[in-house]
């Protein structure tokens, strides 16, 4: 490939890169840009520009902006790398708050201010700084990428300040308090469901995806192995664990090994009860024709338990917060824990749920007084 920079003024520089010929008219093809500052940021671009291609990316004719490279980012990055869900929460990112913000400026023009801006607008419309600290996470990840593809010399979403929502942490659900909601979720059809979330800490995603192939109830043993997400417009999706992680076994107690015995003896019942018109997928928790469980459905249930059991404002995720909670205030070490949830690192664990444990930093204390005492005279 051939390249070459021309002056075209006093601070103005040409610079021109021949990328071969069309497949189809045999023309010649070139890209051509101006730069304005000094040659070496003209010999900068050249090198740039002749690298993208020879990676195999188009490099932009014209102005490329901002919204032209975020489409490009979540056709080509996001959607083949990313969970159907998560695809779809970036593009509704890009598309409700960072198009109409800073879509139409030219990328290579992006500064920092203009990030600053998204978080503003994002707060004039009175949504919370956790939706600006998601916009701006998402932004910074495809800017990344502009990066590495090198259609930016620099990420300018590194010099923004995240934003930082309130804090809350964790409530802890006392012992007395699940013991109702259990008792009320067994008055319905999503006894198992509710009781083995709570004693195993899975997400909804993972219960939905898990089929009886993947536990073994002799050893008292389950492998999270694929996932469950009923999308609208898509349909039921069942996929990997979002990583290698949340990929991962979860010792069972006896009592949820007695819980699945028992519903796996209902599974085999309902099986046999709808005959030909049972859809068997092999999943541990589904509905009475074998088919997943609809979120929707769960969710309505799952309202009607918290009510019966006089537990305002609980949701089915908490149950998995419930269960770390829970092993953290016994002080069991918190890599367990983290295993458990599948949590990416055990900080992240931490960061969550150390306060539920008010005694391990005494208990620590008190460690070090022992290991250390001495002899009185």
């Amino acid at each position: 490939m051939r390249g070459h920079i021309r002056k075209r003024g006093k601070d103005s520089w040409e610079v021109r890169v021949d990328i071969g010929r069309d497949p189809t008219t045999g023309k010649r093809r070139q890209v051509s840009r101006t730069v304005r500052g000094r040659k070496r940021d003209a010999e900068a671009l050249l090198a740039s520009l002749i690298s993208q291609h020879e990676l195999g990316i188009d490099a932009p004719r014209g102005r490329q902006t901002v919204g032209d490279f975020l489409q490009h980012w979540l056709r080509e990055y996001a959607k083949p790398n990313t969970a159907p869900k998560t695809f779809r929460r970036y593009e509704e990112i890009v598309r409700l708050h960072l198009t109409p913000v800073i879509g139409s400026m030219s990328l290579s023009k992006l500064r920092p201010s203009d990030i600053q801006a998204v978080h503003r607008k994002v707060a004039e419309k009175g949504l919370s700084a956790r939706t600006a600290l998601h916009c701006h996470r998402v932004l910074k990840e495809a800017l990344q990428h502009a990066v590495k593809w090198q259609f930016l010399s620099l990420n300018p979403a590194h010099r923004v300040d995240a934003p930082r929502p309130q804090r809350h942490d964790m409530a802890a659900q006392r012992p007395d308090d699940l013991k109702r909601l259990l008792d009320a979720a067994d008055k319905t059809r999503y006894g198992p469901l509710v009781t083995v979330a709570l004693l195993t800490g899975l997400r909804m995603g993972e219960l939905f995806g898990l089929r009886w192939l993947d536990v073994d109830l002799d050893d008292g043993i389950l492998r999270v192995q694929q996932t469950c997400q009923w999308l609208s417009g898509e349909g039921f999706i069942f996929r990997q664990p979002k990583s290698h992680r949340s990929t991962r076994p979860v010792a069972l107690s006896p009592d949820t090994v007695e819980i699945l015995r028992v519903r796996r003896v209902s599974y085999l019942e309902e099986r046999l009860a709808a005959g030909t018109a049972y859809e068997d997928s092999g999943l541990v928790f589904a509905d009475a024709l074998g088919r997943p469980l609809h979120p929707h459905t769960v969710w309505d249930g799952w309202r009607r338990i918290v009510k019966a059991a006089d537990l305002p404002r609980l949701r089915f995720h908490d149950l998995r917060h419930a269960h770390a909670s829970l092993l953290m205030a016994q002080g069991v070490h918190p890599k367990i824990v983290s295993e458990r949830l599948g949590h990416s690192s055990v900080s992240i664990t931490l960061d969550i749920y150390s306060h539920v444990a008010p005694n391990l930093q005494a208990d620590a204390a008190a460690g070090l007084d022992t290991l250390l005492k001495r002899g009185k005279a």
